[in-house]
């Protein structure tokens, strides 16, 4: 699938680093370096703009390597891009852990994930099928 990019970054464009690589890395884009203290949110811009085409979403998701080092991750993970927006994509990035965490440019805060999707119709319906289920939720099935 072939989708349109705009790179205003100096970086490269976001790419599959193992051939079975779900995600794509995406890169800080930055004039200076920004500093995420403890509990505090920064929205980081990457420098690309992407047209999707219908049907399907960009999924911005934490990169492991900086939740498991740092407690940084992606706070609405995973944040949607839809097809039909133009804007830059950007990350919305929180610190949990203990140490103010430096963003420099080109840093790899995110990975990008490019998924189909459906669209629904609603049925009304005054009862829904039984299953094994049922309503048990929340921890039903175990810890």
């Amino acid at each position: 699938m072939e989708v349109k990019i705009i790179n205003r970054s100096s970086h490269p464009l976001p790419a599959y680093e193992t051939p079975d690589s779900a995600g794509m890395d995406l890169r800080a884009h930055l004039t200076e370096p920004m500093t995420l203290d403890p509990g505090e949110r920064c929205l980081v811009p990457t420098g690309i703009f992407i047209e999707l085409p219908t049907g399907y979403e960009a999924q911005v998701r934490p990169r492991s390597g900086l939740a498991a080092k740092f407690g940084v991750t992606v706070l609405n993970s995973p944040g949607t891009i839809d097809a039909d927006y133009r804007g830059e994509v950007k990350v919305i990035l929180i610190n949990h852990g203990k140490q103010p965490f430096v963003i420099a440019d080109g840093e790899r805060v995110a990975q990008l994930v490019v998924a189909k999707h459906e669209r629904i119709r609603w049925v009304n319906s005054e009862q829904l099928e039984e299953s094994l289920r049922g309503q048990g939720g929340f921890g039903s099935t175990g810890r």
